[in-house]
C-alpha cells in the first residue's frame, strides 16, 4: 500500500527557507513504514474564498502569515476544527503570542519572569464609548511610583510587540515620560531589568530545540553567535525546558523563546513568536539544523497521522505549580515531562532513527553543493545593496561552511 501526504506552506514575503524546506523535503524520498510506502510533498497555499465545509487537501500546515492576516487565520481555524488539519502553531492561542497571556501563564507556573506591570493606554484606540468609560471607571495612577517600584533601569514594551517594535530602555524619569507619551495607542508593559550574563534565544521545532547565544545589540547577521558552551549545565537545561514547556502549553510547535541568564538563573522575557526567525542571513550556521528539524517534525507528524488539540489541558500544569512539596527544579522536570508527552519526544527520536536516518547526510550533501550556494546568493542579492553582496556572501558561506565541516562523522542524534 502507498500513502501520499501533502504539507501546506502559508507564506508571507519569505523565499529562502521555503526553498530550502522544499528541497530538503524532496530528498526525504519514499519511506517504508510498517508495510506502507509513504511519500511526503508540499505546496504553497493561496488565499481565496472558502466554504466552511470545503475539503482540505493538506494534512499539515506550516503557517507564517495568519498571525497578522485574518483571512488565512480563519481558514486555519476551519481546517483544524472541520477537517482535522494539523497546525504547527495553533491559531486559537494567537493572542497569547501577543506576549501578555504567555507572561501570565509562566508567572502562574512559577517561572522567573522579571516583575512586569501593564499600564493603561496613553491614547486609547478610537471608540465612541471610551470617553464615558474613562470618566466613570478609569483610576488615575502614578507612573513614577510604578517605575520606582520596578527600579531603574527598566523596559517599556508593547504587550503585543514583535520585532522590537516600540521597545524602550528607560534610564530615568525623563525617559519614562517620553516613552509613555510616544506610546500613543500601544498598550504597554513596564518590566524590570535583569543584569544578565547571556541573552539566550531558543528555537524549538516540535521536540527539537537549539539554544543560541543571541546578541540583540548587533546587526542581524551577527546576532546569533556560534558559541556552543556559553551556558552552565543547569542553565542550559532550563533554557531548553522553558522553550519546550511554553510550546506544549500553548500548542505551539515552531516558536522561539528569549531568556536572560544570570549564572544558573534563567529569566524568560519573550517566548511567543508566530513567525520565528529562520532566515539564512540571520541563522546562517544554524540554518541547516532548523530546516532539517522542520522537515523531520513535519514528516513525522503526517506519516504518523498526528492530530492537533484545541484544548490546552492547563490544569495538568497548574496542579504541578500548586504542589508545595516540589522544588523549582522538580516542577521544571514535571512540566518538561508533560511537554515530552505532547511532542512524543522519545517515540519521535526512535522513529527518526529508523526512517529518517539518511536525512542528515542528505542535508550535508545539499548544503555543500551548488543548489544551496545558489539559494544563498539569491538571498544575499535580495537582501543587501550591490556593493555589500560579495562581503556578505563570503560571511555566510564561511559560517555555513563551518557547520558543514563540523558534521563530518557526526551522527543524527538529538541536538538538545
Amino acid at each position: 500500500m502507498s500513502k501520499d501526504h501533502l504539507i501546506g506552506l502559508l507564506l508571507g514575503a519569505e523565499e529562502d527557507w521555503p526553498r530550502a524546506f522544499e528541497e530538503v523535503l524532496r530528498r526525504v524520498g519514499p519511506l517504508e513504514v510498517e508495510g506502507e510506502t509513504h511519500t511526503v510533498s508540499s505546496e504553497r497555499l493561496t488565499i481565496e474564498p472558502f466554504r466552511l465545509d470545503d475539503p482540505v487537501r493538506t494534512e499539515l500546515v506550516i503557517d507564517r502569515l495568519a498571525h497578522w492576516y485574518y483571512h488565512p487565520r480563519e481558514w486555519l481555524k476551519k481546517a483544524a476544527l472541520v477537517n482535522g488539519t494539523y497546525l504547527l502553531n495553533s491559531p486559537f492561542t494567537f493572542q497569547s503570542m501577543e506576549k501578555h497571556s504567555a507572561y501570565c501563564a509562566l508567572v502562574r507556573m512559577g517561572f522567573k519572569v522579571p516583575p512586569t506591570i501593564l499600564v493603561p493606554y496613553k491614547n486609547p484606540v478610537d471608540n465612541v464609548r471610551w470617553a464615558y468609560t474613562s470618566e466613570k471607571y478609569n483610576q488615575s495612577f502614578d507612573l513614577d511610583a510604578i517605575a520606582q517600584e520596578l527600579g531603574y533601569p527598566l523596559y517599556m514594551k508593547p504587550f503585543d510587540g514583535g520585532a522590537w517594535r516600540g521597545v524602550s530602555r528607560i534610564e530615568d524619569r525623563g525617559d519614562l515620560h517620553r516613552a509613555y507619551d510616544e506610546s500613543g495607542e500601544m498598550l504597554m508593559h513596564l518590566q524590570a531589568t535583569v543584569d544578565y550574563d547571556h541573552f539566550a534565544r531558543a528555537l524549538s521545532i516540535g521536540p527539537e530545540t537549539m539554544v543560541m547565544d543571541f546578541r540583540p545589540d548587533q546587526p542581524m547577521h551577527q546576532r546569533y553567535a556560534v558559541n556552543h558552551g556559553f551556558l552552565s549545565e543547569s542553565a542550559g537545561k532550563q533554557t531548553v525546558a522553558t522553550s519546550r514547556i511554553v510550546n506544549a502549553f500553548f500548542r505551539w510547535e515552531f516558536n522561539s523563546c528569549e531568556m536572560l541568564v544570570v549564572g544558573d538563573d534563567v529569566h524568560p522575557i519573550d517566548y511567543a513568536n508566530a513567525c520565528p526567525d529562520v532566515a539564512v542571513t540571520s541563522l546562517h550556521y544554524y540554518f541547516p539544523w532548523a530546516i532539517t528539524a522542520l522537515v523531520r517534525w513535519s514528516t513525522y507528524s503526517v506519516v504518523n497521522r498526528r492530530r492537533g488539540k484545541v484544548d490546552l489541558e492547563t490544569s495538568r500544569y497548574f496542579e504541578i505549580a500548586d504542589d508545595g512539596s516540589l522544588s523549582y527544579e522538580e516542577k521544571l522536570d514535571r512540566y518538561l515531562a508533560l511537554a515530552d508527552e505532547h511532542f512524543e519526544t522519545e517515540r519521535y527520536w526512535d522513529w527518526c532513527g529508523k526512517h529518517l536516518g539518511h536525512l542528515p547526510e542528505a542535508v550535508l550533501e545539499w548544503v555543500t553543493g551548488d543548489d544551496f550556494d545558489r539559494l544563498l546568493r539569491d538571498t544575499v542579492q535580495a537582501t543587501y545593496p550591490p556593493h555589500e553582496q560579495e562581503q556578505f556572501l563570503a560571511h555566510f558561506r564561511g559560517l555555513v561552511g563551518l557547520w558543514a565541516s563540523e558534521q563530518i562523522g557526526v551522527g543524527s542524534g538529538s541536538p538538545g
